[in-house]
């Protein structure tokens, strides 16, 4: 039977690493893994689907060392000492960390799923959005007086990631839905992008209204900005009923020929998707609507289809946000942080493309058509 793989120091240096606030506990945690270890290893003895796979010394210490934190923080009452020193706290934590390692990592269920992290059809653009959200984590961010147009974006690349992590596990309606709401951060961004700072400062008094609509606000400062509401809705001959589509739409408003758009309403296909000039995703959005309702679109939906129409929207989405977001990068950072941009893009963009361009084959090999074809 195989030991535990690392000496005292090698644990010692790996668990001040990884979780520093574990370390004063480290001869406890060292004698725990080993034991653990050993557990482990005797289960996939008994199991010969198990008894040739790897054991992964990294999840189960992981495991060992959020379950001792979470004990000591659910019961405060208890003294660590006392714990460390009983057999019976060291058994209750190991028999919970195998059985969660066995169950989570060993053998958890597994949607059917049409991709994996390795494909170029996923692995390209997680590159690509792993190397933007780490650029914008470098910019200051949640002051949105000032960081409005970089939070969106942040908040936009984030779900761009959420949206293949979802499709790798097999979670494909799941993805659409999560579509959708990139796709609302995103015509909200373009309209800011193109029309500039005055309709970002009725956006931002729009998002201060919403905050006393929730009262989230001190009662003074909410009353005095109902009587705002209240005023600008007299201007736009609207009720009392579409309050809160006027907090939530309103900021349109200050968006110049917005009288002249044909059809225009205070809501999100007729009104913040049209303004951006997106109404070609008018069905596609309304798709995922249904599906983000618990529809039986969502119940009994094609798996195939559901994947491939979300790749393809995930790209076009993500190919307009990368020229946002270059366009503010590259105007903001020094010559070299630049090339450096622009040395990736010249190296994956065309990758994206092609990605593209073949899955967009697939579904028409199905007998399917983007909405916009």
């Amino acid at each position: 039977m195989e030991q535990f793989p690392f000496a005292k120091d090698q644990f010692e240096l790996l668990l001040k690493r990884i979780s520093p606030d574990a370390y004063e506990d480290k001869d406890f945690l060292f004698v725990c893994i080993q034991d653990a270890y050993r557990g482990v290893e005797e289960l996939s003895q008994s199991n010969p689907v198990l008894s040739n796979l790897p054991i992964n010394p990294l999840q189960l210490l992981l495991y060992l060392i959020n379950e001792h934190h979470f004990y000591l923080a659910a019961h405060p009452n208890q003294k660590k000492e006392d714990l460390i020193a009983s057999d019976d706290y060291e058994r209750l934590i190991l028999s919970i960390s195998v059985d969660k390692y066995f169950t989570n990592e060993r053998l958890a269920y597994q949607n059917q799923s049409f991709s994996n992290r390795f494909l170029p059809e996923i692995s390209t653009i997680s590159l690509y959005l792993n190397f933007i959200l780490g650029i914008l984590s470098r910019y200051e961010r949640n002051n949105p007086e000032r960081t409005l147009i970089v939070d969106l974006l942040q908040k936009s690349f984030s779900l761009a990631h959420c949206i293949t992590l979802l499709l790798n596990d097999g979670f494909e309606s799941e993805a659409f839905c999560t579509w959708r709401t990139l796709h609302e951060n995103e015509c909200i961004l373009q309209i800011l992008i193109r029309h500039g700072a005055p309709v970002v400062e009725r956006y931002l008094r729009h998002m201060r209204y919403g905050m006393a609509f929730h009262r989230a606000l001190p009662k003074e400062e909410t009353d005095s900005l109902f009587e705002e509401i209240k005023a600008q809705m007299r201007e736009h001959d609207l009720k009392s009923k579409d309050t809160k589509r006027f907090i939530e739409y309103g900021w349109l408003y200050a968006v110049p020929g917005i009288d002249a758009l044909p059809e225009f309403k205070l809501n999100f296909r007729d009104g913040v998707e049209r303004c951006a000039g997106l109404s070609e995703y008018s069905k596609v959005y309304m798709m995922a609507s249904e599906v983000a309702h618990s529809s039986p679109v969502l119940i009994y939906s094609r798996k195939t289809y559901f994947y491939l129409i979300t790749i393809l929207n995930l790209h076009e989405s993500f190919f307009r946000l990368e020229k946002i977001f270059s366009s503010l990068y590259l105007s903001t950072v020094p010559k070299e942080d630049q090339e450096r941009y622009v040395a990736m893009r010249n190296l994956y963009y065309g990758e994206l493309m092609s990605v593209y361009d073949l899955e967009k084959r697939r579904l028409q090999s199905l007998g399917i058509k983007k909405e916009e074809d």
